[in-house]
């Protein structure tokens, strides 16, 4: 079987960086909804100003992780050609609070690529969820990708 394509970079590329993503609330609420998690700290703007941790309602770590794919989709990191399924995360970390309004952003780093004797290719993604205006990003994390050229594409259909 012929070896598949690996992605034309060294480790440490960067491979772009999406635009501006303001956090609302609805975003929130609809996160609590789909998951099921009303915690006040994430809904309860009230609560959050009388008993909080932060005075306002912060975003869930899971839906700021959860930006991480339309955020690689605004910053054009995946080849044209190529299909990408999620195959998890390594080494995620919540490092600071995102609270409502603030603007969000991903960066995105090649970190490496295996070939599969599948046809696919395993890529690894170093993935920086910023915070506009803050040090500390929101997530940092290794993304890792099941990259499917053309030629294996069309086996999944098969």
């Amino acid at each position: 079987m012929n070896q598949p394509p690996v992605p034309p970079h060294e480790p440490g590329t960067e491979l772009g960086v999406s635009p501006w993503h303001v956090i609302t609330q609805d975003d929130i609420d609809l996160f609590a909804r789909a998951t099921h998690d009303h915690d006040p700290m994430h809904v309860d703007p009230d609560w959050c100003a009388r008993k909080g941790p932060f005075p306002t309602t912060i975003a869930f770590g899971f839906l700021s992780l959860g930006l991480t794919t339309h955020l690689s989709h605004e910053a054009g990191i995946w080849p044209p050609d190529a299909y990408a399924l999620n195959y998890g995360f390594d080494r995620v970390r919540f490092v600071a609070p995102v609270p409502v309004g603030a603007r969000v952003r991903g960066r995105f780093t090649f970190l490496g690529a295996t070939p599969r004797v599948d046809g696919t290719v395993l890529t690894r993604t170093g993935v920086v969820i910023e915070i506009e205006g803050e040090e500390r990003p929101a997530v940092s994390g290794e993304w890792l990708g099941l990259m499917f050229p053309p030629e294996a594409q069309r086996r999944l259909v098969a």
